[in-house]
């Protein structure tokens, strides 16, 4: 029978080792790969790919939400569980919009890790009863417009190329709205705000945030 072949991600070396404990108690998983972050992580599989990552959230050089994205673009077969200490709505929501396959908490029981590993290998999807519930209010809610109707901004000429999400963000910075304000209002991390941040203003040919809010402001509203 083949061992189910897991990944590690996390930044602190001894979460590590103490996951490759747990994990070397079933005798159908073998941790064969480590990462300290998400980059290394990314470049790593293309020396070998597992069958199963257990991603951690908040790391240097590029986080796990940011890391499950790139992740699932390029290797969209490997599964990926998302363990953190961190029980946060945003990281929940963006970390399963980028495709994460399963949500846990680092607290569990041993024996629980082990049961998820092999429940997501086995293609379903692992989220814990907390974790779940506030997953089904989200969804319950996708149907509400996050905006009004004089809160959508028309965009034209080289101006088009702003994603959906970019033009959401840029309608929350013209209110006046900080990073953690606007990761709260849409779900996902300031880290995430501020990448779009950063592509928002490199087509917008802005050089800050203040020139974006004028600019919007600028914009007529239907």
């Amino acid at each position: 029978m083949n061992k189910i072949k897991v990944m590690i991600v996390d930044d602190q070396a001894l979460i590590r080792e103490g996951l490759k404990m747990i994990l070397s108690l079933s005798n159908e998983i073998e941790v064969i790969m480590e990462a300290s972050n998400g980059k290394e992580a990314f470049e790593s599989l293309k020396q070998e790919n597992p069958d199963v990552i257990l991603m951690d959230i908040r790391m240097p050089v590029m986080d796990g939400v940011e890391s499950i994205k790139l992740i699932k673009d390029v290797y969209p077969h490997i599964k990926i569980i998302i363990l953190t200490t961190f029980n946060e709505d945003e990281y929940i929501f963006e970390g399963l919009k980028n495709g994460a396959d399963g949500y846990i908490l680092k607290d569990i029981k041993s024996d629980e890790i082990i049961k998820g590993i092999k429940s997501v290998y086995q293609g379903n999807t692992l989220l814990q009863p907390e974790i779940a519930n506030k997953v089904v209010k989200a969804f319950k809610n996708f149907d509400e417009p996050s905006h009004k109707k004089e809160d959508t901004l028309m965009i034209r000429g080289k101006y088009e190329n702003l994603t959906p999400r970019e033009v959401e963000i840029s309608i929350l910075v013209s209110k006046g709205k900080s990073n953690k304000e606007i990761s709260k209002a849409l779900y996902i991390t300031e880290g995430t705000v501020k990448n779009y941040l950063t592509k928002i203003l490199a087509k917008l040919e802005l050089e800050n945030r203040t020139q974006l809010a004028v600019y919007i402001n600028e914009k007529s509203y239907d």
